[in-house]
């Protein structure tokens, strides 16, 4: 098992949507990038700890791909918005990608290069070394299952091409 870990505005839909991906094993929303151990929700909305509100997937790379995921974060959100996504907007909702290694952060950074062709104005998706996560509080775990119908300013849009994405 692998870990990845993206931050695409509120995790809710970004949960939502790498949990509906086939075979990956677990997406938990948490928090990333801040300076503060064990951060609240409420912390982290106070902008003043410099987490993002992030999502730590856990994955089998030998039944869906490390590419497969990065198309999907690039499809799930817009990459080209400084710290907003829809009605969100603050440090906490940053676009980024956490690598775990060597080979994700090569990954993550052609991935970036090849997405940018999809898009009129810059990628600012920060992509750093994978920070302590912190789960969030149980209450935003698979928040839409508990809220059905609740919206979402998350969904695939297919700005990106499989194959762009792909590292192959």
């Amino acid at each position: 098992m692998e870990k990845a870990t993206f931050a695409g505005g509120c995790f809710w839909g970004v949960e939502h949507l790498f949990n509906e991906i086939p075979d990956v094993i677990d997406a938990v929303s948490g928090y990333t990038g801040g300076s503060r151990d064990n951060p609240t929700y409420e912390q982290v909305c106070s902008g003043r700890t410099g987490h993002a509100e992030a999502v730590e997937v856990t994955f089998d790379p030998a039944k869906v791909s490390y590419d497969e995921l990065l198309n999907a974060f690039w499809n799930m959100h817009d990459p080209t918005t400084l710290n907003r996504q829809g009605p969100d907007h603050g440090h906490q909702y940053r676009s980024g990608i956490y690598f775990h290694g060597p080979q994700q952060e090569a990954a993550a950074r052609k991935s970036a290069e090849q997405a940018q062709r999809y898009f009129d104005k810059p990628i600012v998706t920060e992509i750093v070394a994978a920070p302590h996560f912190w789960p969030a509080e149980d209450y935003h775990q698979r928040y839409f299952a508990k809220h059905p119908g609740h919206g979402s300013c998350h969904w695939v849009r297919g700005w990106v091409p499989a194959e762009a994405a792909s590292n192959a």
